[in-house]
């Protein structure tokens, strides 16, 4: 089983900058190979905000590119998104993602309980 616990989430001012973190615990049959953040605001869809693969770069949705910065801490199983710039579209709540196997197979993605941004302007 995995389960991600996500913090960081809190209101700001347009233009300012907030840091989410999600920790993923697991057991020793687990692996994670990627980890995502997604959000959701009302009446939306969820939407992806920016993953990182094992070994492979980053990926980033339109509305992060030049903004965010994902990372990923491999030692504490702990992925980072570093928003800054932020506009008041990026109220939502974002979601931590996880993807990867067991030593049966690929487990069904994992979503955290979700963290709420709010920008106000």
């Amino acid at each position: 089983q995995v389960q991600l616990m996500e913090s960081g989430g809190g209101s700001v001012q347009a233009g300012g900058s907030l840091r989410l973190s999600c920790v993923a615990v697991y057991g020793m049959s687990f692996t994670v190979n990627t980890m995502a953040w997604y959000r959701q605001a009302p009446g939306q869809q969820r939407e992806l905000v920016a993953k990182i693969t094992n070994g492979d770069r980053p990926q980033y949705g339109v509305s992060a590119k030049g903004r965010f910065t994902i990372s990923r801490d491999y030692a504490k199983n702990t992925v980072y998104l570093q928003m800054n710039g932020l506009k008041p579209e990026d109220t939502a709540v974002y979601y931590c993602n996880a993807e990867g196997d067991t030593e049966v197979g690929r487990y069904q993605p994992v979503w955290g309980q979700g963290t709420l941004v709010t920008v106000s302007s």
